[in-house]
C-alpha cells in the first residue's frame, strides 16, 4: 500500500513539473504580413491567419497592417486576424494612410499587463516601437526605417527601453538590415539574436535575411534556446515568417 502510494504521488509531482515547464515554454513569430496582399498580389487575410494557426505562436509581432483604409475595405484587419486566431491584439499605428492607419501589430495567446508604443525615426515614412509587458517578459515589436542612421538610431532607443525594464526582454520585427549589418551588430550589443539566419524575402525566392527575433543579453542563456526556423510560405506575403521556441527563465 505505500509503495502504491509513493509510486502515486510520485506520478502527480511529474504531472505538476511538466504542466509549470510547459507553462514555461514559449512560441515567437515574426511576420510582415504586407497587409495580406501576397506575392500573386490578391489580397487574402484568410491565407495569413492559416500560416499563424499552422504553428500556433503564442505571440506575433505583426508588420505592416492596415486599420480602415480604403485599400483594406475599411476593416479593422489586426481585429479580424485576433478573431479568426483567437488571440489577444494591440495595433500601434505609424502612419495616416488612404483614409485610415497603417502600423504595426501584436497578436498573443495571453493577455498584456500593459501595452504601448512610442515614435522611431524614419525619414521615409514615421515608425513605432510596440511594448507589451505580459508576466513573465516584455515584448517589443518593430519595422525599422529604410534608411540606415533611422534604423540605428531607432536600436538606440530600443536600448534605452531595455535599460528600464526588469523583465526578460524579446524584439522582434522587420530590421530592414541584413545579419553583417552596422545595425545588426549594435543590436548584439544588447541582445542575443535568435532566429535562424536564412533568407526571409522576398518570400518566393528569398535573397535577405531582415526578419529578426532576439533577447536580451542580461537574460539570455543557451538552455533557454530550443528552436528557430523560417516558414516555407512563398505566397501569403513578400516576407516569410520566422519562429523562435524558447523556455523562459
Amino acid at each position: 500500500m505505500k509503495t502504491r502510494l509513493i509510486t502515486f504521488l510520485t506520478g502527480v509531482l511529474l504531472l505538476i513539473s511538466l504542466s509549470i515547464s510547459s507553462q514555461n515554454d514559449l512560441r515567437i513569430m515574426t511576420y510582415n504580413i504586407r497587409n495580406g496582399i501576397g506575392m500573386d498580389m490578391k489580397s487574402d487575410y484568410k491565407r495569413t491567419v492559416n500560416v499563424i494557426n499552422k504553428y500556433h505562436p503564442d505571440i506575433v509581432a505583426v508588420q505592416e497592417v492596415d486599420s480602415m483604409t480604403n485599400r483594406s475595405n475599411k476593416r479593422f484587419v489586426l481585429g479580424e486576424l485576433s478573431r479568426l486566431t483567437g488571440m489577444y491584439y494591440y495595433y500601434a499605428p505609424a502612419i495616416d494612410y488612404d483614409g485610415g492607419k497603417y502600423g504595426t501589430g501584436l497578436l498573443s495567446r495571453e493577455k498584456p499587463i500593459r501595452t504601448s508604443y512610442i515614435p522611431l525615426p524614419g525619414r521615409e515614412e514615421q515608425r513605432v516601437l510596440l511594448i507589451a509587458e505580459f508576466d513573465k517578459f516584455v515584448f517589443l515589436g518593430v519595422h525599422l526605417s529604410l534608411t540606415t542612421e533611422d534604423q540605428l538610431k531607432s536600436v538606440e532607443i530600443i536600448k534605452q527601453e531595455l535599460a528600464e525594464i526588469k523583465k526578460p526582454v524579446f524584439v522582434a520585427g522587420d530590421f530592414n538590415a541584413h545579419p553583417d549589418s552596422e545595425v545588426i551588430e549594435l543590436l548584439k550589443k544588447s541582445f542575443t539574436v535568435l532566429s535562424s539566419s536564412a533568407n526571409t524575402f522576398p518570400a518566393d525566392k528569398p535573397t535577405e535575411c531582415i526578419d529578426y527575433i532576439a533577447l536580451d543579453k542580461k537574460t539570455f542563456k543557451s538552455r533557454f534556446f530550443r528552436n528557430s526556423f523560417v516558414i516555407d510560405e512563398p505566397e501569403a506575403s513578400d516576407h516569410r515568417p520566422v519562429i523562435v521556441d524558447v523556455k523562459l527563465p
